[in-house]
């Protein structure tokens, strides 16, 4: 078992000898190749369209590369550990260069996004991001290449609550179930017993509590166990420091508020207007993230948790300074992963399975002894 430091050093399992006990030994797709493609497509719509309603937001162009002086990129947590692809574009012989990244998520790049397009409260948009994030561990549910529903919606200052952060997942589980009967019905196969459907309700739970609960485990280890009891959760409050010196999970200083004081529904006090939406997955028998999202920091917020991670040196930058301004809206936003999800719905053992990108041989040849035929 992992100690808790380590296990916050990032997602994925991190072991090739691990990864080959936990993929499925009598695994068997439902679906055939051409199948699969069908029904990916036929998802993506349905989820686009259905949150776009939901949340009353609308599809817009999102950028693939970000010059590296705006800030806008996301840094995914706070300890350094995953850094972005980074090139220099010579550009006029080198008289007006630009310094460049690859987006790792559209997380903060959305938030001024809002203003670019006048975006009032009550509206919002939502992108089909691609990115890149070169220091995932591959394995069955994470890889180099990234692609989500990055979403973010304006709101006001009286928003900014558990109550509406709760409405606005239960927004999101509507749509995810209702992908689930949608591919259903037109794949009948995917509705079997072998793999057991997304429960209707989703539970809500305080990283707080979970630690209470499980204290001496790590946090994947803590999520494997709730998951198994409650197969559908989100948790709250993932980044705020907890009783025992760590947080539930690394996370950015500078787009999630996971610092501001909330209260439980028995009104104990707690912390964070953040999470994540984890399920149970039957097929790998293990945790799998669906979502991450959150109401974003205001000028307080930011300024606490850049203090709190050592970041101040951040509070510079152009992304930093309309915060603390004042002139971009306050919003809540997240990402949606699209290959994950699809994964999940389609009841798949490898994301490979559903999204083309690259993979090492001892992860290709693991995975053809199994029977799992992962793209190339």
């Amino acid at each position: 078992m992992a100690d808790k430091k380590a296990d916050l050093a990032g997602p994925g399992i991190g072991d090739y000898n691990e990864l080959e006990k936990i993929l499925p030994q009598d695994y068997s797709s439902l679906l055939t190749p051409i199948e699969t493609q069908k029904a990916i497509f036929l998802l993506k719509n349905y989820i686009e369209e259905n949150l776009c309603k939901e949340l009353k937001l609308i599809m817009v162009t999102v950028p693939l590369i970000v010059d590296v002086e705006s800030g806008v990129n996301d840094l995914l947590d706070r300890d350094g550990s995953r850094t972005p692809v980074e090139f220099y574009i010579s550009n006029d012989h080198g008289k007006n260069p630009v310094n460049a990244q690859i987006v790792q998520a559209a997380t903060k790049w959305k938030r001024m996004a809002l203003k670019q397009f006048g975006m009032n409260v009550g509206e919002g948009l939502c992108t089909d991001m691609l990115a890149v994030r070169k220091d995932y561990f591959l394995d069955h549910d994470h890889s180099a290449y990234v692609d989500q529903w990055d979403w973010e919606l304006a709101i006001t200052e009286e928003q900014r609550n558990l109550r509406f952060l709760t409405e606005v997942v239960k927004k999101i589980w509507k749509v995810l179930k209702g992908a689930e009967v949608y591919i259903q019905e037109i794949f009948p196969q995917l509705n079997t017993d072998k793999y057991p459907n997304l429960p209707d309700e989703l539970i809500f739970l305080h990283a707080e509590d979970i630690l209470d609960r499980y204290y001496d485990l790590p946090r994947k280890d803590r999520e494997t166990e709730i998951i198994q009891e409650y197969p559908a959760i989100f948790i709250y409050g993932i980044g705020w420091p907890l009783r025992d010196g760590f947080p539930h999970e690394m996370r950015a200083a500078d787009y999630d508020d996971w610092v501001s004081e909330t209260m439980s529904e028995d009104n104990r006090p707690m912390h964070g207007l953040n999470g994540d939406i984890l399920v149970w997955n039957p097929i790998t028998k293990r945790r799998h993230e669906l979502t991450s999202m959150g109401i974003r920091v205001n000028a307080e917020t930011l300024k606490k948790q850049l203090e709190m991670s050592d970041q101040n040196d951040f509070l510079k930058l152009p992304y930093h300074q309309a915060i603390i301004r004042d002139e971009i809206p306050l919003s809540i936003g997240g990402g949606i992963g699209q290959s994950r999800t699809t994964m999940l719905l389609l009841k798949k053992a490898h994301i490979g399975e559903v999204s083309v990108t690259v993979w090492p041989k001892i992860l290709k040849d693991m995975c053809k002894k199994k029977n799992i035929h992962i793209l190339e």
